[in-house]
Order: C-alpha cells, then sequence, then structure tokens
C-alpha cells in the first residue's frame, strides 16, 4: 500500500499545534508502516520541511496548501497513483480523487472564535471567515473524504452532536512532546506550586484575566505568563495586577527548553480558558510531572484526569484555592501520580497505529 501523508502544515520557523501535530504523527508514521507493508511519501511545499522529517523520509514536493490550485490537488495526485492519502487538515481538495482519503478536523472552536490565523494571506483569511460562518461548507468538505479523523473524543462527540460529517469519524489522538528531553541531563523536577506557568495566546476566550484576579489572593509566588503578547494587549492585562499580590512576569515568548526548565522548578501549570480545542499544554505538563489548575470543562477532563485540580472558569477564587491546596505534599504527589497515569495512555505511536488501522480500512479505489 503507498500512502501519501500531508506533511505540507509543519512551519520551519516554530511549531503551532498543526505544525507539531503534523511531525509528530509523521514520524510515528513513519515508523510504523514498512511492519506494516506500507510505502509512505510525505508531500511538502518547501525544501526545509524535509528536516522536520524522519532521516531518509520519501517526499513528494507539492504546491503549498494556499494555491489557490488546492481544490484540484487530487487531480495531480491521481497521477502518483497512491492507495491512500492522510491529511492532519481537511483543505486539500478532493475532486476527482481516485485513492481513498482521510481529512482531519481537530476540533469545532473556529465556529465559536472565527478569527483566523494572522499569518495566512488575506484571501484565505476571508475564505476562512466566510466559511466558518455556517456548518454547510465544512459538511461538504468533511463528507467528500472516506474518513474524519480528529483529536479527541470531546471533539468527536461534538461533531456528532452538530451532525458535521456522515462519514466515520476516527479519533487519532494528539500527544506531548516530552518536555524532559529538552532539560539538562541530571535535571530532576522540583515540586512545588510557588511559579504558575501559563502558556498560551491572550486572545478574550482565553481569560488570563482570572488567573491576574487570582494571583492578587496568591502573594509570594510568580504568575510567568510566557507567549509573545502585543503592547496594547499587555497594557490591558497589567491593569489587573494586584502589587500586593503574586509577582507577574510577561516573558514575551519563549523557546521550548525555556518552557521546560520554568516548569520543571515549583511550577503549577495554569489556564482559565473558557473554550479550547485540546489544551497541549496542559498534556505537556502531566508528561514532565508538574500538576495543572484548569478550568472545569469535557476537554481538560480528558486531558488530564485526575491529574489536573478543576475550577470554574470565571472563579478566581477558586483558583487560587485550588493553587494554595497543592502546597499540601500529599495533594501534590497524589496529583501528579494520577497525571502521570493518565497521561501514558496518550503517546504518538500509538496514534500512528490507530491511523494505519484507519488507513487499512479504506475502500480501495
Amino acid at each position: 500500500m503507498r500512502l501519501l501523508f500531508d506533511a505540507r502544515y509543519i512551519r520551519t520557523d516554530f511549531h503551532d499545534g498543526i505544525s507539531r501535530y503534523s511531525a509528530e504523527l509523521a514520524a510515528a508514521v513513519a515508523a510504523a508502516a514498512p511492519a506494516r507493508g506500507v510505502e509512505v511519501v510525505f508531500l511538502i511545499h518547501d525544501e526545509a520541511q524535509r528536516a522536520f522529517l524522519p532521516e531518509g523520509a520519501k517526499v513528494l514536493r507539492f504546491q503549498a496548501p494556499t494555491s489557490v490550485a488546492e481544490p484540484f490537488a487530487a487531480l495531480r495526485l491521481n497521477r502518483r497513483r497512491p492507495d491512500a492519502l492522510f491529511s492532519p487538515m481537511q483543505t486539500i481538495g478532493a475532486l476527482g480523487r481516485r485513492f481513498g482519503l482521510i481529512l482531519t478536523l481537530h476540533d469545532t472552536i473556529y465556529y465559536r472564535h472565527r478569527t483566523p490565523p494572522r499569518d495566512l494571506p488575506w484571501y484565505v483569511r476571508l475564505g476562512w471567515r466566510l466559511f466558518h460562518l455556517s456548518y454547510v461548507p465544512q459538511r461538504l468538505t468533511l463528507n467528500a473524504a472516506d474518513a474524519v479523523a480528529t483529536v479527541s473524543d470531546t471533539s468527536a462527540a461534538e461533531f456528532a452532536r452538530v451532525r458535521l460529517t456522515k462519514r466515520p469519524v476516527v479519533v487519532v489522538p494528539n500527544a506531548p512532546q516530552r518536555l524532559s528531553d529538552l532539560l539538562p541531563e541530571g535535571t530532576e523536577v522540583v515540586p512545588g506550586a510557588e511559579n504558575l506557568v501559563y502558556m498560551g495566546s491572550f486572545m478574550g476566550y482565553k481569560n488570563v484575566e482570572t488567573l491576574l484576579r487570582a494571583a492578587a489572593a496568591l502573594p509570594g509566588r510568580t504568575l510567568h505568563l510566557l507567549s509573545r503578547i502585543s503592547p496594547e494587549r499587555q497594557a490591558e492585562l497589567e491593569a489587573l495586577i494586584e502589587p500586593r499580590g503574586a509577582s507577574v512576569v510577561f516573558h514575551g515568548g519563549v523557546t521550548d527548553a525555556e518552557y521546560a526548565a520554568l516548569l520543571a522548578d515549583r511550577a503549577v501549570l495554569v489556564t482559565a480558558s473558557l473554550d479550547e480545542g485540546y489544551g497541549l499544554p496542559v498534556a505537556e505538563a502531566l508528561a514532565l510531572g508538574v500538576p495543572a489548575v484548569v478550568t472545569d470543562m469535557p476537554i481538560f477532563r480528558e486531558v488530564a484526569g485526575d491529574g489536573a485540580l478543576y475550577a470554574p472558569g470565571t472563579d478566581a477564587p477558586a483558583f487560587a484555592a485550588a493553587v494554595r491546596s497543592l502546597d499540601d505534599p500529599d495533594v501534590h504527589a497524589a496529583t501528579v501520580a494520577a497525571g502521570t497515569a493518565h497521561i501514558a495512555r496518550f503517546s504518538w505511536s500509538r496514534s500512528a497505529e490507530v491511523l494505519l488501522d484507519a488507513v487499512e480500512a479504506l475502500p480501495r479505489r
């Protein structure tokens, strides 16, 4: 069997969620495929993307996913005679295809928050907004595939609730990167709850305001806001800082190694997000042996299990109380142990096997 894996969403500057999912799953699929008699060829549009694929991987240079010719991609790919194609997104054109096709929709968050990524061309951003005004375009897109992949049971349930596709939905889970590999050799995670670490954007629904109000009730600690932020948004949030509460540090962007080091130092991962597609930082913290305090909602329950403490998203006192409860060594140890056991269920090798099972189940064309 010949499988085309669409690796064109791998970024060469820094990973976003789609890029990391693509690169990690690509490596795991490449490792698992030979035992199943599957030949994998990776679609790339930038030669620099080779560096993010396994050494010796077969690649096919193809148009960029933002190309105006993308709706006709299948017609060009038919010449390569693939048996199947997997894309970690849902935008590749299916018109006239003569191969099995699995498209991926990670979540439905952009139907509730329609702001597209800023690095896309203007015409793509416009199309993005129009596309998400109704479920109809998404239904037509997904129903053009043989199967639809998503990253969580929570997303699969949401697809069913809004009747997003008639096709079978397979959960190819997201999985955390191993931040421990980025720490200096011999570094151990120091338990504690002195440092509150937030990794994520500062969009309104991320609700960083609740974290700042909780910090006001946590003197002697430090809230670390890691991601890049505009001066205007930083000024809005700085106005909420209570000088007698926790210290607040805006890092303005950090490397993965710096992120790992901050989590390893007496830290708790915190997020009061009111909506989330997955919550990868939560999974990464648990995999490192760090507890989390997060909003009580289904996707975080799926990702963290008992490895997190939960609070209503707008209840700052409840967030502060949850953080203080981790000062108890027994509570801290139990939460970490539960998180370690829970997150062990998620691995890229397992996800690759699930995907290859789905590929083998596709109808032959």
